[in-house]
Parts: C-alpha cells; structure tokens; sequence
C-alpha cells in the first residue's frame, strides 16, 4: 500500500464526517476525494478504519470481511489494478429468503457471491490457496446488497475504500458445502429480479478464482494487524454483474452446487 502523503489527520476525519453524515440522514453525499485524493490507499483505509471504530465503539460487532472490486472489468473503469476490501457487521446479516427495508441500504445494488465462512484463523503462515482452503469451515450461496453512501455511485479507488467498500448488507443461503463438495472457480451463477434473468457469470469472474481473492484479502488483513479469524463470514466478491434494486423486488441467486439464495426488497422501515 502507499503511504499517506497528502491527507492529513483533519482531512481524514472531515471524510469520515461526511460519509456518517450521510449514512445517519440517509442523504446520499458528495465524494470524498476531494478531502484525500483519488488513489491515496492508506488515508481511504484510514477513513474505513476511523469509520469502524466509532460502530464499534457504538455496540456494533464485526462478523467478517467483504472483498470488492474483483472484477477485471469494474476495476479498469475505477482506473484501479486491485481489490479491495470492507468490513461486514452483525446488523448487515441475513439468511435467505429474509427481508430487508429498501431503505436500509443506501442507493442499493445487488450482487450474488459464494461465502466462506472460517473454521480456524488465517493470521500465520503463508496464507496461501492451501491454507485458505483448510481453514474454511463451509461456503454457501450469498447475495451482497450494496451500498454507497456518495450520492449516484460517483466513486474512485478511494471513495468505496474509505465507504467501507460500499457495504451495505449481505444474504446467506442455506445449504452449506465443504470444499471437498464444491469447486469454487466451478461454480455457474444466475441470478433474477421477479423472475427476469438479469446476471449470469461463474467462479473464474472473481479474481480467476474465489478461493484466491480469500487468499488476497488473508494476507492483506494480517498484514494490517487486522488478521480473519474463525467464524469470520468472507464474502469472496461478485459473480457477474452488480444490478440496481428498488422495493418490491424479489431476487435469487442459482449457484451450481450451492444452491439457491434469495431476498425480498420491502418498503423502507416505518418512522
């Protein structure tokens, strides 16, 4: 990662100020670039980090990692060549065929995934497919419903990054696989708004390989001091194309040997 080089500490948190703000009204706000650059990585994670420790700090309890910006072809139009990652928290979880309030998630967009859900830590030793692949528990079908709190998805690099990645909820099916069950890069995905075919896409979309992009978020977080640890959720990144969504629709997500997952959009949350 760089160094931070221009944002200072005030700008910092004038960033993380502004994506509260707009995460507490509801009011979609403007970028966040303008306080810490475009591509600056360690003030965009400085921001997340600042962010996560007032909901922590808040009652808020973490329960795993989202990895982002897997795709090759998101990542060429944020002018990126990485991923990235954000934190998931206990208010963000959902098992399938839940509801979730439109309003709960700003601007929300959805995205079917294959989660791994941790057996053992992955703080030591070389962190590599191997390992990964030993220290996860079981892997199911999962909807991320994101959100970004910059007002129309206007984001850079560091915009998502310090947007906790554009976090927002997150669906887990119910049939369980073990990596001895499944492939992960195998894996054929289609998902449907109301019935309407609106993404297909495979394993192979994230990172080349699901199981590497646990790899890639693995070392990144240990080298942060931050390692995953048993029982963690890792939502490994999408499987084909992010699709808005609005109340009213009903979206499921078909995974070849995992399943189906799905959620229902409501009416936001009555006042």
């Amino acid at each position: 990662m760089t160094q931070t080089s221009i944002s200072s500490d005030a700008a910092i948190a004038a960033a993380a100020d502004r994506l509260a703000g707009a995460a507490e009204s509801g009011v979609p706000c403007a970028p966040v670039r303008d306080l810490i650059g475009r591509d600056d990585v360690a003030a965009a994670y400085a921001v997340q980090q600042l962010l996560t420790s007032r909901r922590l700090a808040g009652g808020a309890r973490v329960v795993g990692r989202k990895i982002g910006l897997t795709s090759p072809a998101v990542q060429q139009q944020l002018g990126v060549d990485r991923p990235d990652f954000g934190v998931l928290f206990d208010d963000m979880a959902h098992v399938g065929g839940d509801t979730i309030p439109v309003d709960r998630v700003s601007q929300p967009r959805i995205e079917a995934e294959i989660a791994f859900v941790l057996g053992a830590d992955l703080a030591d030793g070389s962190l590599d497919a191997t390992q990964v692949r030993d220290a996860t528990a079981y892997v199911v079908a999962a909807l991320e419903v994101c959100g970004s709190r910059i007002e129309g998805w206007d984001i850079s690099f560091a915009d998502t990054v310090a947007d906790n990645a554009s976090a927002g909820a997150f669906v887990l099916g119910p049939e369980r696989r073990t990596l001895a069950q499944v492939t992960p890069v195998e894996v054929q995905m289609s998902m449907t708004i109301d019935g309407e075919l609106v993404s297909t896409g495979n394993g192979a979309a994230c990172l080349g390989d699901p199981v590497e992009a646990v790899v890639w978020l693995a070392r990144t977080a240990a080298e942060l001091g931050q390692p995953l640890r048993a029982g963690d959720v890792v939502l490994s990144g999408a499987l084909g194309p992010m699709r808005p969504v609005v109340a009213g629709n009903h979206v499921t997500a078909e995974l070849t040997g995992l399943g189906a997952v799905s959620v229902t959009i409501s009416e936001g949350a009555q006042a």
